[in-house]
């Protein structure tokens, strides 16, 4: 080959390598006007991919790593995932526009996605940060799936997008670019059409609600334990399904606020609804303890065994691992329905036996059939796992769940009806056995009035006996008892004396119209009637009621004498006045006697009336009454009553005193003294009464 051949084709080489190059270059780059239109533009031919299975990539590696095209990631339908799907995609993107446009770019709803957009110094900023299994936003979250794109005009810039798929399931994947106007479009159509299966869903929740509120006013009627579990039950679906809500798009949500809690209750909720409940239910519903004790012990270790499975998932869950849970109960599953199929033909055989059993088997084939029936149909790829496809509402299923759950309630409420027959067969039993009781009765009452006559002759013979003791006791109380009469008897003698006394004050002051002093003293006088007519009947009293007593008494006196009267009553500190007791109405007395024949003394201008109570002993206290009057012996003197007229106060207290004395044994000492007597200059009279305590 000579030089110019030579040359020739070098030249040809480099222009093919460059072709080649160009070509490349061209694909991996996406050029678009941003000002033309765009509806669900294409981009998996101008997407590179990263598979980052290590999680080792970063945002100083954007340069670095190898994205390739790899198609066989994107897909239209949701597919299964056997591992946690960690991606990066890379989009080059060429504005051959005029103007600076936005697009948007849309991938699907996953479970973690972040968005990087260049930065204006060449770094990149995450300017999106979203997912099913983060975003905690109101309906306003689902405006976050669809990323800005902007690049200026005649410029050429790249993006990242990573995406995280946790779940045993991927949704759709598949990258478009729409302008805003095809965008709002999109967003409109996914909005309807979830709108349709949110309903259905709402509807099914309404009529969940409608049963739990039913199941729990025939409890509050009837209260039963199947009523609580069936409540339990039917609580678990309501959480459920409205946790489905969290997953379509623009539509009402009630737990937005924890996106991670529909994950939590999936699998768990299938185990609980589907296997756990009915479990449980249905041991206590059909009453298998006492009807079938082998398949009551295969129920309950089959719910302790499912309660085991639910905890162990949730855990599972909680340390990230979504795929281990659908793949255990996939497994369990499919092994579980030879145990269902001969749990079904053990009590269908029992169906004649038990009226509640059918109602029981027709709940449990209907969603146990209707959910085989429905993974049999399900067109979407969703691989070989038995999962009912709950996420995206089929309505095989939800008729298969509904179907059971109105086949339980029938069955609670023909349960109740049979309680409540039951119950009264019972009371009518009663009724008839309380008959049988009174005619039982009858005769026996015939018979014991056969034995009292015969035991009324003995029974007269011992009365006589009891007779003669009676009369011996009636002898040796008899003295007791007449004491106590006349006891009060006397107290009814004070009673009068001391009202007369005191209806004489009050007349005094209504004839002097001192209406104030008067209405003041009624007021304190109705006090000591009612003390009065309640010591009356009491034999013994507190110290301080006495003093209290004593002193509303001499206060209503001042207030008759005006000031020609002053008292004082002085009591020893180591009296406890409230403890010691003194008898009723017997100082009382002695105090009158001091201010009616104390006071009238021409000697002295006003009188003085001291009462002194003195601790003598630990059981004995003295009661000294003392006046500076005309004595006992001028007093006597100057008495000008008529002949038939007795003050007998003092009289009556001596009288009471010999009959306390002789009834409890008191030992009651009262002594009179005369001033003048010990010495001629002094007048007034000393009261001295020796109180012993019992």
């Amino acid at each position: 080959m000579n030089h110019p051949d030579r040359f020739l084709f070098i030249f040809l080489l480099f222009c093919s390598s460059l072709l080649s190059l160009t070509r490349a270059t061209a694909q991996d780059t996406l050029a678009i006007d941003f000002t033309g239109p765009a509806d669900r533009l294409d981009l998996r031919a101008f997407t590179g991919v990263y598979h980052d299975r290590d999680e080792a990539f970063n945002m100083q590696d954007f340069g670095s790593m190898p994205f390739v095209p790899d198609t066989a990631v994107f897909h239209m339908h949701k597919r299964p995932l056997h591992h946690v799907n960690n991606i990066w995609l890379k989009f080059t993107i060429r504005n051959t526009g005029a103007t600076d446009t936005t697009l948007y770019l849309f991938t699907g709803y996953h479970d973690e996605m972040e968005w990087f957009t260049p930065g204006a110094d060449g770094s990149y900023n995450r300017a999106v940060h979203t997912g099913l299994m983060i975003d905690d936003g109101d309906v306003d979250r689902w405006g976050r799936y669809a990323f800005p794109v902007k690049v200026a005009a005649g410029h050429t810039s790249t993006f990242y997008l990573h995406i995280i798929n946790h779940l045993y399931r991927e949704n759709r994947l598949m990258p478009v670019l729409y302008d805003a106007l095809h965008y709002a479009e999109h967003r409109q159509v996914h909005a309807d059409h979830f709108k349709r299966e949110a309903l259905v869903i709402q509807v099914l929740i309404g009529m969940l609600l409608v049963l739990l509120c039913i199941t729990l006013i025939n409890y509050t009627q009837l209260p039963d334990r199947s009523s609580l579990y069936f409540a339990a039950y039917i609580l678990g679906l309501i959480l459920f399904f409205a946790l489905r809500l969290e997953s379509k798009p623009f539509q009402l949500s009630f737990f937005h606020f924890w996106p991670m809690l529909k994950y939590y209750w999936d699998i768990p909720a299938i185990l609980f609804c589907f296997y756990l409940a009915p479990l449980v239910f249905g041991n206590i519903f059909l009453s298998l303890r006492e009807r079938y004790p082998l398949m009551e012990r295969c129920y309950r270790y089959g719910a302790i065994f499912m309660g085991i499975l639910i905890v162990l998932f949730l855990g599972i869950i909680a340390l990230g691992e979504f795929q281990v849970p659908a793949m255990i109960y996939s497994w369990f599953h499919m092994f579980s329905i030879i145990p269902l199929g001969i749990s079904f033909l053990a009590l269908a055989r029992r169906t004649r036996h038990h009226p509640l059993v059918r109602f029981f088997l027709l709940g449990s084939l209907s969603v146990f059939f209707l959910s085989v029936w429905s993974f049999i149909v399900n067109k979407e790829p969703v691989g070989l796992t038995s999962i009912p496809e709950l996420t995206a509402p089929n309505y095989i299923i939800l008729a298969g769940i509904l179907l059971q759950a109105m086949f339980y309630a029938a069955g609670l409420s023909y349960r109740n009806k049979l309680v409540h027959q039951e119950r009264t067969k019972t009371q009518e039993m009663l009724i008839r056995q309380l008959n049988k009781n009174k005619e039982l009765q009858r005769k026996l009452n015939e018979q014991l009035e056969e034995l009292v006559k015969e035991q009324t002759t003995e029974i007269l013979r011992k009365k006589q006996e009891l007779e003669e003791q009676r009369k011996l006791q009636l002898e040796v109380e008899y003295s007791k008892k007449l004491a106590e009469i006349e006891l009060k008897a006397i107290r009814a003698q004070i009673n009068p004396h001391f009202i007369f006394n005191c209806l004489n004050s009050i007349q005094l002051f209504v004839m002097q119209r001192d209406y104030e002093h008067a209405q003041k003293y009624l007021s304190d006088f109705s006090y000591l009637i009612r003390k009065t007519l309640d010591f009356s009947r009491r034999n013994f009293i507190s110290l301080s009621d006495e003093i209290t007593y004593l002193n509303t008494y001499l206060g209503l006196e001042k207030m008759r004498f005006e000031q020609k009267m002053f008292y004082e009553v002085i009591v020893d500190p180591r009296i406890a006045a409230a403890e010691l007791e003194v008898p009723a109405m017997l100082l009382q007395p002695y105090v009158e006697n001091a201010v009616k024949h104390g006071m009238t003394n021409p000697d002295h201008p006003s009188g003085m009336l001291i009462i002194r109570f003195n601790q003598l002993e630990p059981d004995m206290l003295e009661c000294v009454i003392e006046d500076n009057g005309i004595g006992i012996a001028r007093s006597k003197a100057m008495r000008s009553m008529p002949s038939h007229h007795q003050s007998s106060g003092m009289e009556i207290s001596l009288n009471r005193a010999e009959l306390l004395n002789k009834m409890y044994n008191t030992g009651i000492q009262i002594e009179i003294i005369d001033k003048s007597d010990k010495q001629a200059s002094d007048s007034g009279t000393i009261i001295r009464i020796l109180i012993p305590q019992l």
